[in-house]
This record gives C-alpha cells, structure tokens and sequence, in this order.
C-alpha cells in the first residue's frame, strides 16, 4: 500500500546583516538550513517566514527587501535523507536587519548562525537548498 505523501507550503528567509552575513539555523543539532517553517492556517507567506525567523533565531526587527521565489523538496530525514511523506513548497523572501544577536526560541532549531556567504552553500544540509542560495547569491549585495 502506497502512503499518501503530505504536500505542505513552507516560508522563511535569506536575512542579511550590516556586515554581509547570512543567517542559517540548526535542525535538532543535525542539519543546517536558511530558517523557515509551515505556513499556519490565515497566515500568507510573508507573515509565516517573520514568524519563522523570529522563533528560529529570535531576529525581531527584519526589513523586507523582495521575495525570492520559491522551490520545492522533500523535508530532510532524520537520517539527513529525502523523507518523501512531505513534499514542501518553500517560499522565500529577502530581509536585511541590524540585529546582530541571536536567540533561537523554537527548542527544534538550537542554533543559528551568521554566516559569511561564501560558506553558506558549503553548511546547507540539502542539495535543493545549496542550489536556490547559489541562483539568488547575486541578489543579495
């Protein structure tokens, strides 16, 4: 019996400060990813990558730049694999902000992480999310 696979809308953000870092965060100590999450029910996308990134690393003040588009992947496994139960859609927007201090609230997600772009692709656990930060690195300075 085949299961039935969970299509689901994510969003989060590529966050940029005043010294050209990006912000990463950590999955359960094991995978590394841009921060974002599930799109609550009467949230729009927008509205659900602000509250992502302010559990996720505690960023309060963002300023919206554009959106980025968006991709869609398999949520990462606990074993670092495609677990195919849940197709995400992942929208994606472009904030800078001049906080620098970070304060992850969501206990899933213990760290996040200023990273300088060139070695952001290099941390990023999925593929998927390696080749989106490589088509919009140029947008962001």
């Amino acid at each position: 019996m085949e299961m039935k696979q969970k299509k689901t809308e994510s969003a989060g953000g590529v966050v940029s400060n005043k010294t050209g870092r990006v912000l990463l965060v950590n999955q359960r100590g094991r995978t590394w990813s841009l921060p974002k999450g599930h799109v609550e029910p009467g949230e729009d996308t927008k509205t659900a990558a602000i509250r992502e990134i302010e559990e996720e690393t505690g960023i309060t003040r963002l300023t919206f730049i554009k959106e980025l588009g968006s991709y869609r992947r398999y949520k990462i496994g606990l074993d670092g694999r495609d677990d195919t139960s849940e197709l995400k859609s992942i929208h994606m927007f472009l904030f800078t902000t001049d906080e620098m201090k970070l304060s992850p609230k969501d206990t899933n997600h213990p760290e996040a992480r200023w990273v300088h772009p060139d070695d952001v692709e290099g941390l990023l656990t999925h593929p998927k999310d390696k080749a989106f930060f490589k088509s919009i690195r140029s947008q962001i300075f």
